[in-house]
């Protein structure tokens, strides 16, 4: 943290970790191997990531060192998928470093960090890397009021930083002894001089000279010092707060608002206050001054006109170990904000069980659910999991907790081992596994769908109000399962409807190597227009077709079969009668959407293709020299707008190793990138891949185009290669032109 140059900081240290529980044994690097904070940067959060078998941007990166904000702010944050939205995964697969200069930039870009952290800071998130290998990735924040953009100084300090990190983790792998993350992330504290024991003294003393209380929070929020003046004025004596959360030891102040305010401030760096009503109505002002280390809080009593901030409970218990319900709100909108992106079951599963062990403190978890009458257990984190696993092909009517709580939809806590066991003998608890348990149902649209059990390491009271948070937390993941569930019965049914409307197989075409790729969107029903076909006419012609039909439903996969049918329907005329009899077909038909098409017809006899568009991206022509362009091609308008439109052809010869590439646009487009932009650099790909391997050079191409930025649109792509001439009926071969 030194190193960095900044007033205030926390840095982050992400690793990576293709594993689903943490990994046995690997140490996270010390203070002194990851070298402190990378140097020349005002930063205030940072984050690195470490080695494994696979590159960082194909694995799962966990948070390994940390500093300057405490664990439970790190929480959300311990795994990070490449597939998460938010900057570190995007930094990371994209090989550059991603800047987040606001919160307003925050929510716009990444909505779940906005939703979770509505706090002013600026973000860097860069990956870790060095030409060989992708280490990891570190993420840093700037306090609220940084500037909207980076220096360069700063930028050049991220680079240097990040370089040295990555020779860390070169020379710890080179030396058998890759750097891996550890159950938990290793904090990070800023070094401070310690005063002597007359300059300790002089310290306290001018702090009880000034008017006003003075208490100070560590990075957890914990009271570390308070003066008698800010006893009083709190209501509690000094030994009864030190050691304690604020809203721990004194009940009124276990409200959101105050809470929400720390966090703030921690995570911001920048001064808050709030008021807040110590009972029977004394108002009190709180000004709180963040720093590397903690916390200052200024007390003074607040003028009467000032607003207050609702109390808290005046039932909540000064020692309940329950959760805050700051806390507890900052946990349910984290797991709704995941849940709300999660797609399929498995997403589900992954996001809730990795999330709801660390931020509940649970030893272990599992999820459970019923299929055929049996349960199942689909999912378990933490300590191995055995309970109920023994009985998980069981019927629902054994009698076992986790078949309990799924029939009645009524959850069941068990304080103690002891009262488990005398409940429910067969529940199947291991010797040093399990001191408390609870067991939820997961009910969704008022049925249930599965169970959630939990285990903790020592015996829970389990109050009321832990109890009712649980419950929440089991619903929201009732609720995303159950929705996930149909998400993947609509998945399987589109991917079916899909594989019946393109073709099973390509045609052999003596004189032609041919390969085709498809991929639906990433989101939605997963089912869309782009289509594609090759049909073979004679033995020396060839037609080609490749179309995109707007929208991703249903109703475009139904347009596209009826296109495609049509397009095929007229193949072997010429391609601009190809087009104008389809385009008739659809104007008659009114189907309300809109259709690009391109047709090509080849003649392997002369070595020559003919080919026509309707407002479809260019086909992308490689020489036989390696030259890749795009052909200039006449323009034509969409099919099912104009049923008078008329397509003129335009042509190219096709000596032996031309390749030509027909594509739709969801295999270019990229937010923030030009069209002829995208374009150009598929050109590219196609010109330095190897085109030795059709299938491969497909691959290829298709795998830069996902890697390069997440895709919202299906793409389909279509190349072929000219070998040679066939031979004509009769044995003469082609001439060529």
């Amino acid at each position: 943290m030194r190193r960095t140059g900044a007033s205030v900081g926390m840095l982050y240290l992400p690793a990576p970790d293709d594993e689903t529980v943490d990994p046995p044994a690997a140490a996270a690097p010390s203070h002194e191997q990851a070298g402190g904070l990378p140097g020349g940067a005002p930063a205030a959060s940072g984050a690195a990531t470490l080695p494994a078998p696979r590159p960082a941007h194909d694995r799962v990166l966990r948070l390994t060192v940390l500093g300057g904000v405490s664990r439970e702010f790190a929480v959300p944050w311990y795994r990070v998928a490449p597939d998460d939205p938010v900057p570190l995964a995007d930094a990371v697969a994209q090989r550059r470093l991603v800047w987040v200069g606001g919160q307003e930039e925050m929510a716009r870009r990444y909505p779940r960090p906005g939703l979770i952290l509505p706090y002013r800071f600026a973000l860097a998130a860069t990956p870790v890397s060095d030409p060989e290998t992708d280490w990891g990735g570190l993420v840093l924040l700037w306090p609220g009021d940084h500037p909207p953009r980076l220096t360069t100084a700063q930028r050049d300090g991220i680079a240097a930083g990040c370089a040295r990190l990555a020779g860390v983790c070169r020379r710890a792998a080179g030396n058998g002894r890759p750097l891996r993350p550890g159950p938990q992330p290793r904090l990070v504290r800023p070094h401070r001089r310690t005063p002597g024991p007359i300059e300790a003294t002089a310290a306290v003393e001018f702090i009880e000279r000034l008017p006003g209380g003075s208490v100070a929070l560590d990075l957890n929020g914990v009271i570390t010092y308070a003066t008698e003046e800010a006893a009083g004025l709190l209501g509690a004596e000094v030994e009864d707060l030190l050691g304690t959360l604020p809203w721990e030891a004194l009940s009124w102040m276990d409200d959101p608002a105050v809470e929400d305010r720390y966090r703030a401030a921690a995570i911001s760096r920048q001064t808050t206050s709030l008021t807040a009503i110590r009972p029977p109505g004394v108002r009190l002002c709180f000004e709180l001054h963040p720093g590397p280390t903690g916390i200052s809080v200024r007390i003074t009593p607040a003028p009467a006109e000032d607003a207050a901030v609702p109390s808290g409970d005046p039932e909540h218990s000064a020692h309940s170990p329950l959760p805050s319900r700051a806390t507890a709100l900052y946990q349910l909108m984290h797991l709704a904000a995941t849940l709300t992106e999660a797609a399929g079951v498995q997403d589900v599963v992954d996001q809730a069980a990795d999330q709801l062990v660390p931020a509940l403190g649970a030893q272990a978890l599992a999820l459970l659910t019923a299929e055929e009458n049996r349960l199942r257990v689909i999912a378990y984190r933490g300590a191995p999991y055995r309970a109920d696993v023994r009985d998980e092909s069981a019927p629902l009517t054994s009698g076992i907790p986790a078949a309990k709580v799924l029939l009645t939809g009524t959850p069941l806590f068990f304080t103690t081992r002891a009262e488990l066991a005398l409940a429910h003998p067969r529940a199947a608890v291991l010797k040093g596994q399990g001191e408390a348990w609870a067991y939820l149902p997961l009910i969704a649209s008022g049925r249930p769908v599965g169970s959630l059990v939990l285990t903790y390491d020592r015996s829970r009271p389990f109050h009321p109000g832990e109890r009712a948070i649980l419950t929440a937390l089991a619903g929201l993941t009732a609720q995303a399962l159950d929705r996930a569930r149909l998400y993947d019965s609509k998945q399987e049914l589109a991917h079916r409807l899909q594989a019946g409307l393109l073709p099973h197989s390509l045609p052999r075409v003596p004189g032609l190597e041919i390969a085709a790729r498809y991929l639906p969107a990433g989101r939605g029903v997963g089912i869309g227009g782009d289509f594609y076909d090759v049909i073979r006419l004679t033995g020396t012609t060839t037609a080609a077709t490749i179309g995109d039909v707007q929208g991703h439903n249903v109703e475009a996969a139904a347009l596209m079969g009826q296109v495609r049918t049509a397009v095929h329907a007229s193949a072997g005329a010429p391609p601009g009668e190809v087009l104008a009899r389809t385009n008739r077909l659809l104007t008659d038909l009114d189907p309300g959407l809109f259709t690009s098409c391109l047709y090509a017809h080849i003649d392997l006899a002369h070595h020559r293709a003919l080919l026509a568009t309707a407002g479809h991206p260019p086909p992308l022509v490689r020489h036989p020299d390696g030259r890749t362009e795009p052909l200039d091609l006449p323009p034509g308008l969409l099919l099912g707008i104009d049923p008078a439109a008329r397509y003129a052809a335009g042509g190219l010869t096709l000596p032996p190793g031309t390749l030509l590439a027909l594509y739709t646009d969801g295999l270019v487009e990229q937010r923030g990138l030009g069209l002829d932009e995208a374009t150009a650099d598929l050109a590219e790909q196609l010109s330095r891949g190897e085109a030795g391997d059709l299938d491969a050079l497909a691959d290829a191409l298709v795998g830069h185009a996902r890697a390069a930025a997440p895709r919202h649109d299906d793409m389909a792509l279509l190349l072929i290669r000219v070998t040679g001439s066939p031979e004509r009926p009769g044995g003469e071969p082609g001439r060529p032109v």
